[in-house]
């Protein structure tokens, strides 16, 4: 193997011994207690895995109570999830029950295995991105509040991923999750000329807009409405591009997205709501419509169907039925400059 110093060390480096001897040789694996799953490899070797949800933003105090516990159940080895979870590698059996003692006791709760709600994904939101049209974090906080049942049950008919983002850059997997929450802009941008013909690069901006929205003007630019779709690319490169607004910002919800191939296809999620207030600090609209999303499903949906599987069955006018969602001109896709989602067809099935 090559050796640079470029890019992050190798993983195999640092996995543990008993996952060393046993790399690639797993014979089954099962579910034998909530957020505890136990691995046996083809010589007999158990290895259980204690999965703890975990905050996204945690101080290096909690870092280091973390590893503590690492040190003392686990001979100093855990991982974390693409969905911030930790996950502790046990390989003794008798260690487990006071293990999850102590994450109980930091309050850290363990759970999100099998059929069950999993842990947020969001972008940091304000916290770290100056693009952000909402709270990212303090949405997920209190949607983790009001779904967190669900992360301690395997009775769901499948699992459940919800993610967060900001704006439509959409950092996460709010594409591709069973529900996912995007804040919006509904207006184009003011151009503050002052700032744009002092501070920007007007080619930089202009080719910064995905359609062609923007094009010069004197020393400074403006924007096409009818061709702008309000992502706050422009934002992103040039401050003068002043596009958030108290007043008109939102938040939107989208379902029915996978990134799996288990049973189906990946797919992406579709509009469901497109607008719905930004009402920090527990957007109780957000709340309530996630909420009522979720229940439809969990009381219609077959077993092993993940939100878009059983929207699919249903057909999308069912869901809009059940949900009570009023389907408006907003769900239907019209924006022409978009040549990979524009319909095509004239077969018309919303």
């Amino acid at each position: 193997m090559t050796k640079t110093n470029i890019g992050p060390i190798n993983y195999q480096l640092m996995l543990p011994p008993m996952i060393k001897r046993n790399y690639g040789k797993w014979k089954t694996h099962r579910i034998i207690d909530t957020g505890v799953i136990e691995h046996v490899s083809q010589s007999g070797e158990p290895l259980y895995t204690v999965r703890a949800g975990a905050p996204k933003i945690i101080s290096v105090y909690g870092v280091r109570e973390i590893c503590d516990l690492a040190d003392k159940f686990c001979d100093g080895y855990l991982k974390f999830t693409s969905r911030t979870n930790i996950e502790f590698l046990v390989t003794q059996k008798e260690k487990i029950a006071p293990l999850i003692a102590e994450l109980k006791r930091m309050g850290l709760p363990v759970g999100g295995t099998g059929y069950s709600f999993k842990t947020i994904i969001q972008c940091p939101g304000w916290l770290h991105c100056h693009t952000a049209i909402i709270d990212s974090p303090g949405v997920a906080k209190a949607l983790h509040d009001a779904l967190y049942d669900y992360f301690f049950r395997d009775d769901l008919p499948a699992k459940l991923k919800i993610a967060i983002a900001g704006c439509l850059n959409m950092c996460g997997a709010i594409h591709c999750s069973d529900i996912g929450i995007i804040g919006m802009h509904r207006r184009p941008p003011r151009v503050n000329d002052e700032i744009v013909t002092k501070l920007c690069e007007i080619p930089t901006l202009i080719a910064s807009c995905p359609t062609a929205a923007i094009r010069p003007k004197g020393k400074s630019v403006e924007v096409n409405p009818d061709r702008c779709m309000y992502c706050g690319n422009c934002y992103t490169v040039c401050p003068g591009m002043e596009i958030h607004d108290p007043e008109y910002d939102c938040l939107s919800i989208w379902v029915g997205g996978k990134a799996t191939n288990a049973r189906t296809p990946p797919a992406f999620s579709r509009l469901a709501i497109p607008y719905l207030p930004n009402h920090p600090p527990r957007w109780p609209e957000t709340i309530k419509q996630t909420k009522n999303i979720v229940e439809t499903w969990l009381a219609h949906a077959k077993e092993g169907e993940r939100m878009g599987d059983w929207i699919e069955r249903i057909s999308w006018e069912r869901f809009f039925e059940l949900t009570g969602i009023p389907f408006t001109d907003k769900h239907i896709d019209d924006f022409i400059f978009s040549v990979p989602t524009f319909r095509t067809t004239t077969q018309f099935r919303y």
